[in-house]
């Protein structure tokens, strides 16, 4: 049986009226021991767009990992200063299988 595909999570999001963005990532580093924690985290890369969008893209080793995830960090209290940032309506979440790498 061959192995699970490598998975990326991606979610896209703006941040609440008025936040700061030193703050943010502030807040996003302080996520960074609970994140690691998680079984089949691999790799996490937090970016923003011209647009003022924001993508955090976590990979994990497998989608069943993927899933269970999310579950586990937002349940956690470390991770509110994060979450409080964001504009929970705006967030969209997606996985995808990892096809190729370049590096």
């Amino acid at each position: 049986m061959p192995p699970e595909p490598t998975v990326i999570e991606y979610v896209t999001f703006t941040l609440v009226p008025g936040a700061d963005e030193t703050a943010f990532l502030t807040a996003a580093r302080g996520t960074e021991a609970l994140v690691r924690r998680q079984p089949g985290f691999l790799s996490r890369q937090l970016s923003r767009g011209p647009d003022g969008r924001w993508t955090d893209a976590v990979t994990w080793a497998s989608m069943a990992e993927a899933e269970a995830a999310p579950q586990a960090v937002m349940a956690d209290p470390a991770f509110a200063p994060f979450m409080a940032l964001i504009d929970g309506p705006s967030a969209q979440m997606r996985h995808e299988e990892l096809a190729l790498t370049l590096a």
